[in-house]
């Protein structure tokens, strides 16, 4: 495939117009889709000339110069009424939908699912997505359109099904990619079936499940990840540890899948001696087939385009160029549907298949010389793929993996028969499971080499080093790989290693071999690239001694954002750790900053996943001597996660009962309340008393609502706890209004710790934090103090802030 650029100003122009004219101010949409039109059509001119003066065609007469700026004014001119005149068409269908959600209604939604259902972040149901035609509200019936991201308890319709659900509607999450997010309170009926596609579809998919079911859990996760992009059943730990080590794209279909499918069916045609026409054809179905069976996620779609043009090509008898295929279908697919422009997924996809088009085979051929044609191509895919996509994944996670590209090289070998065979299966389940379940045994020993390299990827020391968040730290990583591949591919290839040389002689040669014009320039690079080492440096080494956790921390309350991690200090790098905060590193990392390595006792509240969600990220590299859980097991997919991550990990666990006692390390602890008839998860949270071998009181409410809490003071009367007023109580459900002034004047704290981050509920209440500065505590916030640590200093409790 070429890399031919001409078509990359169209496809930013495209998405420039789509970012800017969909987003939820239209005032400066203007200004930036005119600059940003101007300095692309330039790029183009540009690009267009540098491609005539390849192609040998003089560059100076004026039709050399006028045609590429006319051509690409044409187009970005084009494309820009394109995606104007579909977001005007479409605003006005998803407008209802939109006001709707900005007034945070409660409507009735009817739709198709379009999506299968995911666990739901909180961990309390599952989220799917909603393909809306009309929305009533106030008992008025609005006709609407757009996309609906839905969070209902399971279990989930199926995909293709006609739905009602009714729900207090939101807007939607950043990078979501849809109108709105609906939340509603009960499991949603379908009220009509899928069509017949759609149930051949979900069959396939039920029976490969079935077949798999008796697998070791990684099988039973990572096949029907590979074949279909099914990850409900991956095992907690390895997801982490493929999120962390940059393998989610194994599981995640995308380009790489369909390039797998195509190629097995092509060789097929070849094989079968198929005309040229009936081959494209037969592969234009098996491209459809595939998409309806893995369901048309973003990456789906932006693959499938590709293929499409791709396919296009090759019925015309004319070479395939790759940016070109992936510029064209990204741009129809923005046309189509501008929304895609703030979705993450179709932002990796297309990232990652455009570095992997652009920078495979200049970064192979600069490597071949020193280790070979072969083993270049293999190292240069995940270095191509890791370097587009790491800007982007910085905005999900500012972490930069550093075991990524060896992971990747790894399982790479695996990849190709675990996808083959876990096809095959699904293909073969319901006819012959006896078969199919062979196949996916064997799909599973190639699953099973990818998991272990994702596992020991993952434990490595320094996996992954911390880098500053939000969009200055993508533009500073962005920066940082730009100048390092500038460094690399402005050099000429080299001849292999010396023989027989001396490193200075080398050098020398090196340098009598270097052109004069491009020193400068080359060391201008490499300088930039050693200081963004020395900037790695920094922030690894120097980052975890700024976080403000002083040497004699007694306990701390973590900075995860909207979730709970609470910490007291056991011994020597040991500690009790209550709930590790949502999915995730920022509950690991606090530890890692803590110096904890080994934790005396994890207590897990309750099974929602801004309590849990972090678990596998906290056991990853980390001894758990035991575990102590909520009697409650709601949500049930919460709490089946949970144990089942546990289990894994070899972790006793123990359900938590009012009045069970015992030490850990250093530290007293007693359950004062854990109620098995609870009839929700908040109400059945772990209500934990703890005692440093400073003397320090600390009670931990976990997400107890008002009749949790006014229980938990009837219990506490009859046992006469507190004797004296307690240090620090973790105030319940992040400060929410639901809160019990008699608790609070029962407990008497010294010190309120409201963890809590950005969030839509209004947490902490003003209600919350007065209840307790009325009776004398000080009220400290995780979102205004960060990671908060509480020391004994002669004698007395301090509190000391991270910022």
């Amino acid at each position: 495939m070429t890399r031919d650029l001409r078509l990359a100003p169209v496809l930013a122009a495209a998405w420039v117009a789509s970012w800017a004219l969909t987003g939820t101010s239209s005032a400066w949409a203007g200004p930036v889709v005119a600059v940003g039109a101007a300095v692309l059509l330039a790029i183009g001119a540009a690009l267009a000339a540098d491609d005539a003066r390849r192609r040998g065609r003089p560059v100076v007469t004026r039709p050399a110069v006028t045609r590429p700026v006319v051509t690409h004014g044409v187009l970005v001119t084009a494309c820009l009424v394109a995606v104007a005149s579909s977001v005007a068409v479409q605003s006005d269908a998803r407008g209802p939908l939109s006001g709707l959600a900005a007034d945070g209604a409660v409507v009735t939604l009817h739709g198709e699912v379009v999506s299968s259902a995911r666990p739901a972040a909180r961990g309390d149901g599952e989220r799917w997505v909603l393909a809306v035609d009309e929305v009533m509200t106030r008992d008025v019936l609005v006709p609407a359109v757009g996309h609906v991201m839905v969070t209902a308890p399971g279990p989930a319709p199926r995909v293709g099904a006609t739905v009602r659900p009714r729900g207090r509607l939101a807007p939607p999450a950043f990078g979501a990619g849809v109108v709105a997010a609906a939340q509603v309170p009960s499991a949603v009926p379908e009220t009509a079936a899928p069509g017949p596609v759609g149930r051949l579809t979900d069959r396939l998919r039920s029976e490969l499940l079935v077949v798999t079911g008796g697998l070791s859990p990684q099988a039973r996760g990572l096949v029907p990840g590979a074949a279909v992009g099914d990850t409900s059943r991956v095992p907690a730990p390895i997801d982490e540890a493929m999120r962390v080590t940059g393998l989610t794209h194994v599981t995640a279909v995308s380009g790489s899948h369909f390039a797998i499918v195509l190629a097995v069916a092509g060789a097929g045609c070849v094989a079968l001696r198929i005309p040229r026409g009936a081959r494209v054809l037969l592969l234009a179905l098996v491209a459809v087939g595939f998409v309806l069976l893995v369901r048309p996620e973003p990456s789906v779609l932006r693959a499938a385009w590709t293929c499409a043009v791709a396919l296009l090509a090759l019925a015309l008898g004319r070479p395939s160029a790759g940016f070109s295929a992936l510029a064209t279908a990204a741009t129809v697919l923005l046309v189509v549907d501008p929304w895609q422009a703030r979705s993450f997924g179709f932002a990796l996809s297309c990232a990652a298949t455009a570095g992997i088009v652009l920078l495979t085979g200049p970064l192979a051929r600069r490597m071949a010389p020193w280790c070979g044609r072969g083993p270049a191509f293999a190292v240069a895919v995940p270095v191509a793929a890791q370097a587009a996509c790491g800007p982007v994944l910085i905005l999900l996670d500012p972490v930069v993996p550093t075991t990524a590209v060896v992971a990747n090289l790894l399982v790479a070998p695996a990849v190709v028969p675990a996808t083959v065979l876990g096809l095959a299966a699904t293909l073969t389940a319901p006819w012959a499971p006896g078969l199919a379940g062979g196949l996916a045994w064997l799909a599973g020993l190639a699953t099973g080499w990818i998991a272990s390299v994702a596992t020991a990827a993952a434990a490595v020391p320094g996996a992954g080093v911390p880098w500053p968040a939000g969009p200055a730290g993508a533009a500073l990583l962005a920066l940082a790989t730009a100048a390092a591949l500038l460094a690399v591919l402005r050099r000429p290839p080299g001849r292999g290693w010396p023989a027989g040389r001396d490193p200075a002689s080398w050098v020398a040669r090196a340098r009598r071999r270097a052109r004069p014009g491009r020193r400068t320039v080359t060391v201008g690079l490499l300088g930039c690239a050693a200081g963004t080492v020395v900037l790695v440096v920094l922030l690894v080494l120097v980052r975890p001694v700024g976080t403000g956790a002083p040497a004699d921390w007694q306990v701390v309350a973590c900075d995860v954002g909207q979730g709970d991690t609470l910490v007291v200090r056991s011994g020597q790098r040991a500690a009790v750790v209550v709930d590790v905060g949502p999915p995730g590193q920022d509950a690991a990392r606090c530890l890692d900053r803590l110096g904890v390595d080994r934790v005396d006792l994890l207590v897990l509240s309750h099974f929602h996943a801004d309590h849990v969600g972090g678990l596998p990220a906290v056991l990853a590299g980390r001894a758990v001597t035991a575990a102590l859980v909520s009697p409650v097991d709601d949500p049930p997919e919460g709490a089946e996660r949970t144990r089942a991550t546990l289990e894994l990990a070899g972790v006793p666990v123990e359900v938590a009962g009012r009045g069970r006692h015992g030490t850990a390390g250093d530290v007293t602890w007693t359950v004062l309340g854990a109620d098995v008839t609870a009839t929700s998860a908040n109400d059945g949270s772990v209500a934990l008393a703890l005692r440093t071998a400073g003397g320090v009181d600390v009670v931990a409410l976990g997400d107890l609502e008002v009749p949790g809490q006014q229980r938990l003071v009837a219990d506490l009367a009859s046992t006469g706890y507190p004797a004296d007023p307690v240090e620090v109580v973790k105030m319940a459900h992040h400060g929410s209004a639901a809160q019990s002034a008699e608790l609070a004047r029962l407990l008497d704290p010294a010190v309120a710790l409201v963890s809590v981050g950005r969030n839509d509920y209004g947490h902490p209440t003003d209600t919350a934090t007065q209840m307790y500065r009325r009776v004398g505590a000080r009220v400290v916030r995780t979102d205004r103090c960060g990671a908060t640590s509480l020391v004994v200093r002669d004698g007395a409790p301090a509190l000391v802030c991270e910022r």
